[in-house]
C-alpha cells in the first residue's frame, strides 16, 4: 500500500520520470502474458491476444511502466472475471497512435460507477474488497501512468457481459 501511494504521488507531482524508448508493443504483450499465465490458470481464465505477435506495432513509451499498466489491467480482469472466462488484448492502428484494449467477459461494472473507477481506493463492491484484495490503487496508478505519457485511457462496461479498458500509446514511425 505504501509503495503504491508513493508511486502515485510521484506520478502526480511529475517526480517519476517517463523513460521513453522505442519498442514493439506486441513483444511486451507476449511477455506480460507469459508472466501472468500461471495466475490466469489459477483463475481458470484464458488469455487471448487478438493479433499476430509479429505485427510491427512500434510505440514510443516507457516500457516498464506500460508493462505495469498491462499487468494491473489483466490482474483486474482475473479478479472480476468469471471462471472459464476470457481476457483478451487487442491492438488497433490509429493515425499516430496505437489503441490497446484489455477486455474481459466478467461481471461488468454498473454505468454509474464508471466515472469514479480511476479514483484512489474506489471500489464498486465493498463486501468483496477483502476477498479480492489489492490496495485499491491499481486503476489510479494505471491512469496516472497513461496521462504521464500524454495519452488517454477509458473504460466501457456492461453488467453481466464484461469490461474493456482502452488506452492509447504514441506510435513510433521510425523504421
Amino acid at each position: 500500500l505504501i509503495k503504491d501511494l508513493d508511486e502515485i504521488s510521484k506520478l502526480e507531482s511529475g517526480e517519476m520520470p517517463i523513460n521513453y524508448t522505442r519498442f514493439k508493443i506486441t513483444d511486451l504483450v507476449k511477455e506480460v502474458f507469459e508472466t501472468m499465465e500461471l495466475k490466469a490458470g489459477q483463475h481458470q481464465i484464458k488469455l487471448v491476444f487478438k493479433q499476430k505477435y509479429d505485427e510491427p506495432f512500434m510505440v514510443n513509451a516507457d516500457r516498464d511502466k506500460i508493462s505495469q499498466v498491462l499487468i494491473n489491467l489483466i490482474d483486474n480482469s482475473f479478479k472480476y472475471g468469471k471462471e472459464g472466462g476470457t481476457t483478451s488484448v487487442s491492438l488497433f492502428n490509429l493515425n499516430d497512435q496505437v489503441l490497446v484494449e484489455v477486455t474481459d467477459d466478467g461481471i461488468g461494472i454498473a454505468e454509474h460507477y464508471l466515472p469514479r473507477l480511476f479514483e484512489r481506493f474506489f471500489r464498486t463492491d465493498h463486501s468483496r474488497s477483502r476477498q479480492i484484495g489489492g490496495s485499491g490503487l491499481g486503476l489510479a496508478i494505471v491512469k496516472h501512468i497513461i496521462e504521464a505519457h500524454q495519452q488517454t485511457i477509458n473504460v466501457r462496461s456492461t453488467v453481466g457481459v464484461g469490461t474493456t479498458f482502452a488506452f492509447t500509446l504514441q506510435k513510433s514511425n521510425e523504421r
